[in-house]
């Protein structure tokens, strides 16, 4: 039964431990390769890219965008992900519209307002990225990731009584 209960303390402490890891590398990986991350909060590109995802956004030259490639680009204080309609060269803007809305964007994106093409992006993930902006959010992955360390620790303890117990039971 010992072994049982290390086995399974051992099991759940590293699958806490690689969660952890692998949410903090979904968003540090592609800020290392180059990327801007951003997380979804409405839904006017649904169903493309539904309410809470990441997408990674790519430097790219405005000029070279074409229609139906999905841009972000600063629209007061936030960034907007939205599909391009037309590029006006000659003027520098693009003309935009999110999947879900009716109407193209009232207002055109000046070249300088852009930040780049989205070149990939996922469902669920931005709530991760949320979690690891805040403080708070930071103490939970830190405790979260003791959490994974501690149970292993533990299956460790664990495993090490049952062999003493083991041994004992040989001098009876």
């Amino acid at each position: 039964m010992k072994k049982i209960a290390a086995a399974l303390c051992n099991i759940l402490g590293t699958l806490i431990l690689v969660a952890v890891i692998a949410a903090g590398l979904a968003t540090t990986v592609p800020r290392a390769m180059g990327y801007e991350v951003y997380h979804i909060v409405s839904g006017s590109m649904e169903p493309e890219i539904p309410v809470g995802s990441v997408i990674y956004v790519d430097s790219t030259v405005p000029e070279e965008m074409a229609e139906r490639d999905i841009i972000a680009f600063w629209r007061e204080d936030a960034v907007v992900a939205h599909r391009v309609v037309e590029n006006r060269v000659i003027d520098g803007e693009l003309i935009t519209k999110g999947d879900a809305n009716q109407q193209e964007d009232i207002f055109p994106v000046a070249y300088g307002d852009v930040v780049g093409k989205v070149r990939a992006h996922f469902p669920y993930l931005g709530a991760m990225l949320v979690l690891f902006a805040t403080t708070v959010g930071k103490i939970y992955v830190v405790c979260f990731a003791a959490c994974g360390a501690m149970l292993n620790i533990l299956g460790g303890r664990i495993r090490r009584r049952a062999r003493e117990d083991d041994g004992a039971e040989d001098y009876r």
